[in-house]
């Protein structure tokens, strides 16, 4: 996955930088460097996908410009053919082409890419510094200003704790340049409502999908699948079957006693004759795992946390056990085509407008889990309903058509891989929250661990110190004190509990989970 860190100052304090960028070696085994470039420091770790040779090691350099990137860029040997009359390539590495195109367009590159990444330049020209994220933050980055006033930027909050007070986001969709932040893309909003169409929508959705599935095969490591039995990892991974010349390799992950989705992803897995591999985990495992999930998640998030568990184990397993190295996941479809909770939604404006800021929020929640499950186990993690075009497309579909009003979530997506993708059982089934379809007693188990450790006593006077997102539940109070553990003071970074919409009728519930609300029916069988 690699990792940044970039201290943005002439006179750095080494040692205190290389303690903190050691802190995430391990989104990035494969080499690591830090440069003295006389301008500021530059770290990399290096997961080694495209291009692996040690010709593609970074920062690259171009004539006094100096650039570290942590991405995917789609597309990049059309970009890189484009240059290559002006520019001599030493690598293979998607990212050499990021500083040829600075050279050409500055800031406006950002706009032009097809990526998923974050990135920081130095400007020798401009004696500045400039940096970026992907539109929808699926690589992550954070900022802080030393004592002095210099800003630091790194890929993981972890990296700042003790050179910086206060730790932010950088905002996704945002370029940072002479000190201030600029928005260059939204794909939340957007600007022109699709006309298409009910079938050239279900068509525009089955091939955009497949195209960002795709494109996100090709790597010169080996690429692997988590496979939950759900709708989406379904769907991402019957296409990469159909595409692939040999069986894929899938992963699942469920509870010794109740996994409600293993058996479902056993019949993906035949159906699409991949080489699957199934991990199976105890209520010690959950409880043994979990400190570990809060300091590398970064968050006291409850569905966050729940969720990342179980995919932080089958990562685990599959780092251990194998030399895959690319992951593929099935996040960031349900922001777009609806949760269980916005069948509830009173009117269309509403769930467009539900549906956008999850959108604008997803870096905090659905994207940071699957970015530091993978991560922390020395893997890259890949998102195809994250795709570009693929996004911008779904969220401009009218949302009168979008919404639940077929008596099935997800209509839309369903209906348009009809045919031999999937089985209909799989298809057309309700399917469970992932951290539920790990086995309802793992979420249970979780909570009667925390309602173990305080008195009711206890929890109130604990509780009360947390003016921001204060914990509401014993479990949540668990999670907030074991995230100041090792992030003390920045709960900030978390803009508060993913929960249901409240304000809609039959969405005021005390828990995040799908399996409180009215509606949640088949989707735990």
């Amino acid at each position: 996955m690699c990792s940044i860190m970039v201290y943005c100052a002439p006179e750095a304090p080494l040692e205190k930088f290389k303690e903190g960028f050691m802190r995430t070696k391990y989104r990035g085994p494969d080499d690591s460097r830090i440069t003295d470039t006389g301008k500021g420091l530059f770290g990399f770790h290096r997961l080694a996908i495209m291009g692996p040779g040690p010709e593609g090691m970074q920062p690259f350099s171009l004539n006094g410009n100096y650039l570290v990137c942590n991405g995917e860029i789609y597309g990049f040997e059309k970009i890189r053919k484009n240059l290559e009359g002006k520019y001599t390539f030493r690598s293979r590495s998607d990212c050499e082409v990021l500083l040829p195109m600075y050279a050409e367009y500055g800031t406006d590159m950002f706009a032009m890419l097809d990526a998923e990444f974050v990135c920081v330049i130095y400007d020798a020209a401009a004696d500045e510094y400039v940096a970026a994220r992907d539109p929808i933050g699926i690589r992550p980055m954070f900022y802080g200003y030393d004592d002095k006033g210099v800003i630091v930027f790194a890929s993981e909050a972890a990296n700042l704790v003790g050179i910086t007070d206060k730790i932010m986001p950088f905002p996704p969709g945002c370029y940072y340049k002479g000190g201030r932040f600029y928005r260059y893309a939204d794909v939340a909003k957007t600007e022109k409502v699709c006309t298409d169409s009910f079938s050239e929508v279900l068509a525009n959705i089955r091939e955009k999908l497949i195209a960002g599935i795709e494109k996100r095969l090709v790597s010169d490591a080996k690429t692997g699948f988590l496979l939950s039995g759900g709708l989406d990892s379904s769907l991402v991974c019957s296409v990469a079957a159909k595409a692939s010349e040999r069986p894929i390799t899938t992963f699942s992950i469920g509870m010794s006693e109740d996994a409600i989705d293993l058996k479902y992803a056993r019949e993906v897995a035949d159906y699409i004759k991949s080489d699957h591999r199934e991990v199976i985990i105890s209520k010690e495992d959950v409880i043994d795992a979990l400190e570990t999930v809060v300091r590398i998640t970064g968050t006291f998030d409850i569905t966050t946390i729940r969720a990342s568990i179980g995919m932080y184990l089958v990562c685990r397993a599959v780092h251990r056990t194998t030399d895959i190295k690319v992951l593929l996941t099935g996040e960031i479809s349900d922001e777009l085509f609806g949760y269980k909770y916005t069948d509830f939604a009173p009117s269309a404006e509403a769930f467009q407008a539900e549906a956008e800021k999850r959108v604008r929020e997803l870096y905090m929640y659905d994207v940071l889990r699957a970015d530091r499950c993978i991560s922390a186990n020395s893997l890259e993690a890949r998102v195809p309903f994250g795709d570009l075009d693929f996004v911008k497309y779904v969220m401009s579909i009218p949302p009168e058509i979008k919404m639940n009003i077929y008596g099935k979530g997800k209509y839309l997506l369903r209906k348009a891989f009809e045919g031999d993708y999937l089985p209909a059982e799989i298809l057309f089934r309700e399917k469970a929250a992932f951290s539920d379809a790990v086995g309802h007693s793992m979420v249970d188990c979780l909570k009667q661990y925390a309602e173990g450790l305080y008195s009711d006593v206890e929890f109130e006077e604990k509780r009360a110190k947390y003016s921001h997102a204060r914990p509401f539940t014993k479990e949540s109070l668990l999670y907030r004190e074991l995230f100041e553990k090792y992030y003390p003071g920045q709960g900030h970074m978390i803009c508060g509990f993913w929960m249901p919409n409240k304000q809609w009728k039959g969405c005021d519930v005390d828990d995040p989970s799908a399996r409180v609300l009215a509606n949640y029916g088949d989707s735990g069988k």
